[in-house]
């Protein structure tokens, strides 16, 4: 864990932080800010009232910009179209809230909302082993892709060889081909052919 000083207040940072959204713009002209989520149900980010914020990465900060703040505390945030609005204590006015754009909005993964039976957070999936129904391992989950009608598996395997290379897969995430998601084992079993 990362400990900042803010004000004269030390601030933690979450070990199980989630990058869930970015900031896009100010909103209104009382320091309002707008947040690009990154999943179309944004419920990790009313899930808490302590965002925690990122520069962009590979993006440093503009020469004389303020230092952008470790944490924000939140008094308000709503959906409004794509975006989430909110407002936070460490920011008094629009001029505040530019100096925001682009920074990364992290929370802790122990403040998301508890998922139903058979629903699974992303952050969750990723880094799980993909093996199907013969005991074939057919690589990891890199990332998720959202076709709009179901999620989508990108497994990647590493190939053995000379010049080893990357393989994937892509597995729709549905019951028709995922049998079994087993997060404490880190495994996820599935019904895919190696020729698929």
């Amino acid at each position: 864990m990362s400990v900042f000083t803010l004000d004269d207040e030390q601030v933690a940072w979450p070990d199980d932080a989630v990058e869930v959204g970015r900031i896009v713009d100010a909103w209104g002209i009382k320091g309002g800010i707008k947040v690009l989520p990154f999943s179309s149900d944004p419920q990790a980010l009313f899930s808490t009232r302590r965002w925690y914020l990122q520069p962009p990465a590979g993006k440093p900060r503009p020469a004389g910009a303020p230092a952008l703040p470790v944490r924000l505390r939140i008094t308000q945030a709503k959906e409004h179209g794509d975006v989430v609005v909110a407002t936070a204590q460490e920011v008094p006015d629009r001029n505040a809230a530019e100096a925001l754009k682009g920074a990364r909005v992290f929370v802790p993964r122990s403040s998301f909302p508890t998922a139903a039976t058979d629903e699974f957070y992303w952050v969750d999936l990723i880094g799980l082993a993909v093996v199907n129904r013969e005991g074939v391992a057919l690589g990891t989950v890199a990332d998720l892709l959202d076709t709009g009608a179901h999620s989508v598996l990108r497994v990647v395997r590493q190939t053995e060889g000379e010049k080893p290379e990357e393989e994937e897969r892509l597995i729709p995430f549905v019951a028709q081909y995922v049998d079994q998601v087993d997060i404490p084992g880190r495994r996820i079993l599935v019904d895919w052919g190696l020729d698929y």
